[in-house]
């Protein structure tokens, strides 16, 4: 089966093996599950990375209300400059970096055309830089950058693991009450006034109880004890999956709902994508629980898709989070509002996103 997806699998990564940055993530773990203030937190965080990593400099840079990058913490850099140097989004290479949603790597990145200088930080020491965006529910909410006084050439393995750490602070800094202990009075979830457009499934006015599809599942424990009892609580999950979904098929059938039995075995299909499999495994072999691997790979996903315009490709990426959701839903052992029958009669239902396989869990009758 050809996947749907483009991903590369990393180099270093084979069956059996230790990801390269589980003992960074064991540090993480212990720094994170200790006492002390998010900014002291943070601050050990930064260190710990550029120690594992042998780099001179480690910074953390946090979306603010804006789309301004705020300086949060660093090593190496001038520390007068925490809370003071912004850069837009798409400014300079970090503001590269949360433009893009991808992970980019400069061997001098000094002479790069994007190169934005910040005298008070003092990094004209530094010539190679290397950094991901921090993503959290599909949106890029800041960036952990790496900088070094040589040229380095950072390879897949290090990348994949900067990335399963930038998933980790991703838990700490998008805490509302976090960031506004380390400063400011916004959270970094904050927004400015925005109008937001849906989509009107049925015309005409209704009456009845609002119900807000698929709340967000909370993730409790991020870094794997065991990453080979991760991968077996993976696949007994995505047995469950499978199993659902061939019921659904199932039903469908008997129902002769044609085109939704056609959707839905193309959803059954993309359920097996080896390109979005591969890259769960990867990510457990890195050091993350099951869960932390599925939204860590769908986060990737939703950041590299959100500036893509094709509504086939966007379509698909609905199809996937259709589908993490349901495979987050079974490894948590829980059953979905829909699924459980616990929503009202006369319901109103609003998503942000609903995939086919969604919508076909309630009930008809239910909904007005």
């Amino acid at each position: 089966m050809t996947s749907v997806l483009d991903y590369p699998t990393a180099p270093g990564l084979t069956a059996g093996q230790p990801g390269p940055g589980q003992r960074l993530l064991a540090r993480l773990r212990d720094i994170m599950a200790g006492t002390g203030s998010p900014q002291a937190c943070l601050d050990k965080i930064v260190r710990s990375i550029a120690e594992e990593f042998r780099v001179e400099v480690c910074s953390c840079y946090v979306l603010r209300p804006g789309d301004v990058l705020e300086l949060f913490s660093t090593l190496g850099l001038n520390p007068d400059a925490v809370h003071h140097t912004r850069l837009r989004v798409g400014e300079g290479l970090v503001g590269l970096i949360a433009a893009t949603g991808r992970p980019l790597a400069f061997e001098d990145a000094q002479h790069h055309p994007n190169f934005a200088y910040r005298p008070e930080t003092q990094e004209d020491p530094f010539r190679s830089l290397m950094g991901v965006p921090i993503v959290r529910g599909g949106k890029v909410r800041g960036v952990l950058a790496m900088q070094s006084r040589e040229r380095r050439r950072h390879g897949e393995d290090e990348i994949e693991t900067l990335q399963t750490v930038a998933m980790i602070l991703a838990e700490l800094l998008t805490s509302g009450q976090t960031t506004e202990e380390m400063h400011g009075e916004y959270g970094v979830g904050s927004m400015l006034p925005a109008r937001i457009e849906g989509i009107t499934l049925n015309d005409g006015v209704a009456e009845g109880v609002a119900v807000l599809h698929r709340p967000e599942l909370t993730i409790r424990q991020l870094v794997a004890d065991d990453p080979r009892w991760e991968k077996v609580r993976l696949e007994q999950a995505l047995d469950t999956l499978y199993s659902s979904l061939d019921a659904m098929l199932a039903r469908t059938a008997d129902a002769n709902i044609g085109d939704s039995h056609e959707i839905l075995q193309t959803y059954r299909m993309f359920a097996e994508d080896p390109g979005w499999l591969s890259r769960i495994h990867e990510a457990i072999r890195t050091g993350l629980t099951a869960e932390a691997a599925v939204q860590r790979v769908q986060n990737d996903m939703a950041a590299r898709f959100s500036r893509v315009t094709d509504p086939y490709l966007r379509e698909r990426l609905i199809d996937f989070d259709d589908l993490a959701n349901r495979l987050l839903v079974h490894l948590s052992g829980r059953s979905s509002l829909a699924s459980a029958g616990t929503i009202p009669d006369r319901t109103i239902l609003v998503a942000r996103s609903m995939g086919p396989a969604e919508l076909l869990d309630y009930d008809r009758e239910q909904l007005c």
